[in-house]
């Protein structure tokens, strides 16, 4: 009796999303094929216009990653390029055949390096594995936009994830935000560093830190990676704090690394590890807030706070962020643009803090004139830490746009 014949399955992979609540994004799905070329089946609404670049672009991307021969299914549901080629790319990778290459885009010019100082009132989470949130982010003018790789990504998408945020961060322009990545946890993270280090990024986010051995992996990981890709610019760190021993190294960890610029914490993990509920006053999170404050302004780097969950609730965001301010935090988090406005006005000085702020700033300045050790404002004198604040509000105030006279 003849043999059956042998059949071979050949390597296949598919990464993306399609539908009809699905926006700039599109699934693909590659099959390689020993002979006849590249066939690509395209399904897009807008075929008719732009079918042609797209199939010439996922030819181009196909060969960056080595491949000649290949069946490529495209639903597309109005992805721009970036998110085309990181499609592409995860896709091939799944199915094994990327033979270790990459396809990146053409990179946009990098804007100059972030101040390690810089303002840093407000940073939006962008979903890392949802590009429609990624084209207009910039236009809701955040301090900073955080490409976020961690919670907001499922453990299986987290390499697709990977490619769409490194491919953003060389295509996207998100105006005068700072660029931030919140990798994984380690060692997943060490993945995501090789992947982001290369583009430059101006800062990373490290979730759940607990001792300052974790900030210096990460650093050593990323100067390798910078080294081999030949970043020479800063990229900063800001340590996310969310277990009680976190809490407790909190000036330990800030320390730990000239990279460390900003010290945050995240208290939906914090309370979960206390094992107590998560309530609107705060009560059960007071001391660890007050704990980064102290830890960031003793290692001379910023306090962040974290986010106010309830999107819905624009008063309570004002008045969480007004007792941040007045704690010491010099920011927070948010998670819908229609957060940063309010958290802006909150973290903004008073009228009247900012007028008494200038008279004091003035009397000083009138008595270095003077060449007098004591200044005085009106009958009243004023002690030196008193005009060291009243310094800094100003100088933090012209940094914000406010008018200052």
């Amino acid at each position: 009796m003849p043999a059956a014949a042998e059949t071979s399955v050949l390597p296949r992979g598919e990464a993306g999303r399609a539908g009809g609540d699905v926006r700039s994004d599109l699934h693909v799905s590659v099959e390689a094929r020993s002979s006849g070329g590249i066939e690509i089946d395209l399904r897009s609404r807008v075929a008719l216009y732009y079918g042609d670049n797209i199939r010439r672009q996922a030819t181009d991307v196909l060969r960056a990653l080595g491949m000649e021969h290949a069946r490529v299914s495209m639903v597309d549901e109005g992805a721009l390029p970036f998110v085309i080629a990181a499609r592409l790319e995860a896709a091939v990778r799944r199915a094994g055949l990327a033979q270790g290459k990459s396809a990146l885009p053409e990179a946009l010019p990098l804007a100059p390096p972030s101040p390690r100082d810089r303002l840093r009132r407000s940073r939006l989470y962008l979903p890392g594995n949802e590009p429609k949130y990624f084209i207009n982010a910039g236009l809701h003018a955040p301090d900073a936009i955080i490409l976020d790789l961690e919670d907001s990504v499922h453990f299986a998408e987290k390499d697709a994830a990977r490619l769409l945020v490194r491919n953003s961060l060389r295509t996207v322009d998100f105006g005068s935000a700072e660029r931030m990545v919140r990798i994984n946890q380690l060692p997943l993270g060490l993945a995501d560093l090789e992947e982001i280090v290369p583009q430059a990024p101006d800062l990373i986010l490290i979730p759940k830190v607990e001792t300052p051995d974790q900030i210096s992996h990460i650093v050593g990981a990323m100067e390798s990676s910078a080294k081999r890709a030949g970043v020479s610019r800063p990229i900063w760190l800001m340590p996310i704090l969310e277990s009680a021993l976190g809490i407790e190294n909190a000036f330990a960890i800030a320390a730990s690394s000239e990279r460390i610029v900003a010290l945050t914490l995240g208290l939906e993990d914090y309370t979960a590890d206390l094992g107590v509920a998560k309530t609107a006053g705060g009560a059960e999170s007071l001391y660890a807030r007050m704990r980064v404050v102290n830890a960031a302004h003793a290692a001379h780097v910023q306090a962040i706070d974290s986010v106010f969950g309830d999107v819905a609730d624009s008063e309570g965001l004002l008045g969480w962020g007004e007792a941040s301010r007045a704690m010491g935090f010099e920011g927070m988090g948010c998670l819908h643009p229609l957060q940063i406005k309010i958290i802006h006005r909150a973290f903004a000085p008073t009228m009247w803090e900012l007028e008494k702020a200038q008279q004091i700033v003035a009397a000083f300045e009138e008595a270095q004139k003077q060449g007098l050790g004591v200044v005085s404002l009106g009958s009243k004198m004023i002690d030196p830490p008193v005009v060291q604040r009243a310094v800094k509000l100003v100088a933090r105030a012209k940094r914000m746009g406010l008018r200052v006279e």
